[in-house]
């Protein structure tokens, strides 16, 4: 594997490492009233190793064959103990595919942030392996086909929520 992809990997697995343990500690009560600016700094700093990801030529693995593993980590009890903590705005709407599916869609702000979890922890396992190019292939493949949508997703309604939060305050009652 190259310097070049090596770097990367590195850069990657640090990204994800970061939104793993930011979305347990979430999860886990840590954030008190920020909980929103919180994980949509989370969010936005996956989306950014994404778009790397999404820039870069394309990940090949030798074969195209990804080794097997052991199965990944169940992470549905972060995902629940999320959606306990976001009940009042886990629901929300968004397009899938602006180009394609217009459509809105219903989406839980739980699922999205722990299916980025789950497809950044496979990835993690293979570069804890020692295969970090398996773990890129794999962070870019999921990036295109899972993840990214979902980060992607869950960054509008996060984005949205903080404005809300800040924007949405009643005026104040002044006396003459």
């Amino acid at each position: 594997m190259s310097d070049d992809w090596s770097a990367l990997a590195e850069e990657i697995a640090g990204h994800a490492q970061d939104y793993v343990d930011g979305m347990t500690r979430v999860a886990g009560g840590e954030g008190g009233d920020a909980v929103w600016s919180l994980l949509l700094v989370e969010v936005a700093q996956v989306c950014l190793a994404g778009a790397k990801l999404g820039a870069h030529r394309d990940v090949i693995l030798a074969g195209n064959y990804e080794p097997p593993m052991s199965e990944d980590p169940d992470i549905d009890g972060v995902r629940t103990a999320l959606a306990e903590r976001l009940e009042a705005v886990d629901d929300y709407a968004e397009v899938f595919d602006p180009y394609k599916d217009t459509g809105v869609t219903p989406y839980r702000l739980s699922d999205d942030l722990t299916a980025v979890a789950a497809d950044l922890i496979h990835g993690l396992r293979h570069f804890h392996a020692g295969r970090p190019h398996e773990a890129l292939w794999w962070w870019q493949y999921s990036y295109f086909n899972t993840w990214g949508n979902h980060a992607g997703a869950a960054m509008r309604a996060l984005q949205a929520l903080a404005a809300h939060s800040r924007l949405d305050v009643a005026e104040e009652v002044t006396t003459a």
